[in-house]
């Protein structure tokens, strides 16, 4: 896939002849959304609904008849990104509440993305971010509680602190981060 019109002053407008940043990282977005809307709602709940020998475990490499939770199936498949060479982005999930500190911000653009959406729930928030001495497009997206197992998992995890919300069908549970080089 081409990018082109990767400058600041094109990162959110039409570029010629191409797609911008912006429009690369919301189809990426709505693919990866998509699919783990689709695992959450039509595979683990459905799993816990049917009283299914398989569950979904954060443990399940080390359980039997377990398989991973959306938000790891989500993390495997941006691992297996940034392994990828001709990917040409990254992604991540992030959360100002994570139970997992990979989640976690990781940069002061991330800790300004992550406050944002969650004080504007409806909106993305973008932006560029200077790393490594590399120039990026990042778009940070509210990542909301899809299915009861997301919110159900969360809100029963034993690494809750005492001020970790309750989330409930829609809350924004954190950030889904694409990062796109300039």
């Amino acid at each position: 896939m081409t990018i082109s019109g990767c400058s600041s002053s094109e990162a959110s407008s039409a570029a010629a002849g191409g797609i911008t940043p912006k429009q690369f990282a919301d189809g990426v977005h709505a693919v990866m959304m998509a699919d783990r809307t689709v695992y959450a709602t039509h595979v683990v709940t459905n799993l816990k609904k049917q009283e299914a020998p398989v569950t979904a475990d954060e443990y399940w490499q080390d359980t039997e008849n377990a398989i991973p939770l959306p938000a790891q199936m989500f993390r495997m498949g941006a691992e297996l990104v940034d392994e990828n060479p001709e990917a040409g982005f990254t992604y991540a999930l992030r959360s100002k509440w994570p139970l997992n500190e990979q989640h976690q911000a990781k940069t002061d653009f991330e800790k300004q993305a992550l406050d944002f959406i969650s004080d504007n729930p409806g909106e993305n928030f973008y932006g560029e971010e200077d790393l490594g001495g590399k120039k990026y497009f990042v778009a940070v997206y509210p990542d909301r509680a899809v299915a009861e197992a997301c919110w159900s998992c969360h809100n029963d995890h034993p690494n809750r602190g005492e001020d970790y919300p309750d989330f409930a069908k829609d809350d924004v549970m954190g950030g889904v981060l694409v990062r796109v080089p300039m």
